[in-house]
């Protein structure tokens, strides 16, 4: 049975996806080694070393969703140009658009939030804790329950991917790196959504008739 440690353990040391990471597991007894083993004959124990190798090619691509009521652009870059054109590539980087504006993120990764973005939401969630009067230790857990929540929200990597909620974006990119066979980076991205900030016009119906008759 896989356990939380285990599963922790198996992706410090391949880099593969937490639902690989705990299948692998079931299926070879709580076995580390075997699971390593397993996991390195379907190549996704390989993701984590391509990882950090460069990635400069790539595309831009555009989204458009509802008759242009959202817009997205994002860049995702991989090693070569070749693998660039690949179908299974182009498929992904779509995929990562279309989560764009599903699920609207903020940012790409929680490394990317600011740092006072972060300390005035955290202050918040402790407020909110405080205020229903629970103790100190439990405030604490609270906070980082409540934080981590925040951040699968707002970070597209922490999002449940929206074509397999069970698994994270995050995790769908180290499936991709894998089975591509090279590293692969969302390096950045915008979401459009049609008169998102514009204070709408509101005037009073009378007021509306009265101008039509020139009064």
């Amino acid at each position: 049975m896989a356990t939380t440690e285990l599963v922790k353990q198996l992706r410090e040391r391949t880099g593969a996806g937490m639902l690989d990471c705990k299948k692998a597991i079931d299926e070879n007894g709580g076995d580390i080694d075997k699971a390593i083993e397993s996991l390195r004959k379907k190549g996704l124990a390989a993701a984590a070393k391509k990882a950090g190798r460069i990635a400069a090619e790539g595309v831009v691509e555009s989204y458009i969703h509802d008759k242009g009521r959202i817009g997205v652009l994002v860049e995702v870059n991989i090693e070569t140009d070749f693998a660039a054109k690949s179908d299974i590539f182009r498929s992904f980087v779509k995929d990562v658009a279309m989560q764009i504006a599903a699920s609207k993120p903020e940012y790409v990764s929680r490394d990317d939030v600011p740092a006072d973005i972060v300390d005035k939401e955290r202050d918040i969630i402790r407020a909110q804790c405080e205020k229903e009067g629970k103790p100190a230790h439990v405030v604490e857990k609270m906070l980082a329950g409540r934080l981590e929540k925040y951040f699968k929200e707002i970070c597209l990597l922490d999002q449940p991917f929206i074509k397999e909620p069970d698994k994270t974006v995050k995790d769908y990119l180290t499936e991709r790196i894998a089975s591509i066979g090279e590293n692969i980076s969302i390096r950045r991205f915008v979401r459009y959504e049609r008169g998102e900030g514009l204070a709408k016009k509101e005037e009073n119906f009378a007021d509306e008739v009265k101008k039509q008759m020139g009064n």
